[in-house]
């Protein structure tokens, strides 16, 4: 986590990378049953565009600390510093009941303290002026907490569910309806000004908390579109004269005379997904574009893909992926990028880099970790994926009374403090001299802080996303946002966008089957001849189904 920042990323591998985990960690786990019946079978599509009525009107925050750079959106602000003087962002307290909040949220590593026993958590509900009391779940299993608690509807006030189990949870939008607050007529339009925090947040953001055409939930908005980045270690690259590839190209003969298995260093971990970014393969929905009439077609249908499997089944061949990787052996391909040099080239999520950086420069000061920019294999301009879908959501238990329900939103505004504001201090460092002591780079956390915060009232809130500071990694903020406002500007349009997607049963149990198909062509294990095999089966076992869905929910604007 970062020294002021201690906020998940953009995606769930964003964040699990930040505290430690693979994605694996969480992908695991039976399909959540709240509301016990199976999901439908043939997915369903919500049109956005429809709820525009119901959002909350967008607001810039007035005391907000300028930033240092501008990131062009949907790319967040950057600071390079600490704020010097801090700004009270809220006035009054917002509890005014003094009645305990109850509110389920997750943790990675060791449960944080108790109220009881937290001088953290007293000390922050000191300020809200009514206290909430957490009950900590573990990440890895929380699923399996939301799954009893849908199913009982037994919920506590204010519970956060993350976006990647809202996928897992079958017929969750009638779950909504039963167990959670409706928060339209309190947020919608100019509604939303009594919560300042609130209307700062992205409107995309806002559109992503909608179910059955209501607002129902407050988003806790991504702080990055880019689900991957292709790294390098530059500071091998210029041992060796070499420059950051700008071509497919570069980057093979790169990697050819990078790889030396006699002194253990390969060019690449597992880089497919990089690869097909590289051929311009569709991203949307997971891989989903339109063809030149109008209908959906998906990746593993269009030349794109077939010419990126040819490169990455070629790369495999030659030898040049580290041999732990493609052993399957649950090799640390992180480790072996950043820490031991094994690994020149590393696909990873963007939220890799300044961890990765800021751990192994401590003993290794030349480390020098950069994204090579995305570029286009077969000409034109680059084609970028982006994901836009918020952290977490947090819904408000139902029946709880108008005034309960403006007294939590209060307290989740309260916790959705910028940078640079008294709240967001205490919120993330928690008690000068108990959970940090002062710096001239900002804040820095206690051995307390660590066993006391674990980003609770971060996960029953949102903020404004930003970037940084990082005073360990001074170069990362602007390095982060000179890649991104640059790649930002090839970002792929998704002709789903106003759409959101509920992919049919079928097609979403085939997901990972087939993607394990292609990586035995990808490794050698079947040959390419087999690939229109595989795509048949794919169209069968939920692709044709998929498409039906897709092609139904197209906004009229993209028909």
């Amino acid at each position: 986590m970062s020294v002021h920042h201690p906020e998940p990323g953009s995606s769930r591998r964003h964040f699990l990378g930040l505290v430690g985990l693979g994605v694996a960690a969480t992908t695991a786990g039976p399909l959540l049953a709240g509301c016990s019946e199976k999901p439908a079978g043939s997915g369903a599509a919500q049109q956005l565009d429809a709820v525009s009525g119901v959002l909350p009107t967008h607001q810039d925050l007035t005391n907000a600390i300028k930033p240092d750079i501008v990131g062009t959106r949907p790319v967040p602000d950057g600071y390079t510093s600490y704020p010097a003087t801090l700004v009270d962002a809220v006035t009054e307290k917002p509890g005014t009941s003094g009645k305990q909040v109850t509110a389920m949220t997750p943790a990675w590593g060791p449960a944080p303290t108790g109220i009881a026993q937290s001088a953290y958590l007293q000390a922050v509900n000191a300020e809200l002026g009514t206290p909430v009391n957490f009950t900590i779940q573990d990440g890895n299993t929380y699923a399996d907490k939301l799954n009893a608690m849908l199913g009982a509807r037994d919920v506590p006030e204010l519970l956060c569910v993350p976006s990647w189990e809202v996928e897992k949870i079958p017929r969750f939008a009638e779950a909504i309806k039963v167990l959670f607050e409706d928060l339209t007529d309190h947020l919608r339009g100019d509604a939303v000004n009594a919560y300042p925090m609130l209307a700062s947040f992205p409107t995309g953001a806002w559109r992503q908390a909608v179910w059955n055409e209501r607002l129902v939930s407050v988003p806790n908005p991504t702080d990055g579109p880019f689900p991957w980045a292709l790294f390098a270690r530059k500071d091998l690259l210029d041992a060796r004269g070499l420059a950051l590839p700008a071509n497919l190209d570069d980057l093979l003969s790169a990697a050819k005379q990078v790889t030396d298995p006699a002194r253990k260093v390969w060019a690449f971990d597992d880089v497919f997904a990089m690869i097909q970014m590289f051929h311009r393969v569709p991203g949307a929905n997971q891989g989903w574009r339109l063809r030149s009439d109008g209908t959906p077609e998906f990746k593993y249908e269009t030349p794109e893909f077939r010419q990126a499997l040819e490169v990455m089944a070629k790369i495999y061949s030659d030898g040049l992926v580290h041999p732990d990787v493609v052993a399957s052996k649950g090799a640390d391909a992180k480790q072996l990028f950043a820490k031991n040099g094994a690994i020149v080239f590393k696909q990873d999520g963007v939220g890799f880099w300044q961890g990765a950086q800021a751990e192994h420069q401590k003993t290794n000061p030349t480390l020098n970790i950069q994204p090579v920019p995305v570029f286009s294999a077969t000409g034109g301009d680059p084609l970028v994926w982006g994901e836009d879908k918020p952290i977490s959501y947090t819904f408000v238990k139902k029946g709880l009374g108008k005034d309960r329900v403006q007294e939590l939103l209060r307290i989740i505004n309260w916790c959705s403090a910028p940078l640079g504001s008294q709240e967001a201090q205490l919120r993330d460092f928690g008690v000068e001299g108990k959970h940090h002591t002062r710096s001239p780079n900002g804040p820095v956390k206690t051995d307390l802080a660590f066993k006391e915060i674990a980003n609770q009232y971060f996960f029953i809130s949102g903020r404004n996303p930003t970037i940084g500071p990082f005073p360990e990694t001074p170069r990362y903020v602007p390095d982060v946002l000179t890649y991104s406002n640059q790649m930002v500007t090839f970002l792929e349009k998704n002709p789903w966008a106003g759409v959101k997607l509920e992919m049919p049963a079928a097609y979403k149990a085939n997901q990972v089957p087939t993607e394990d198909k292609f990586t035995d062509v990808l490794r050698g294990r079947r040959p390419l001849s087999d690939v229109d095999a595989i795509v048949a089966e794919w169209k069968t076992n939920g692709g044709e189904e998929a498409r039906k869905l897709l092609a139904d929910s197209l906004p009229k604007a993209a028909k």
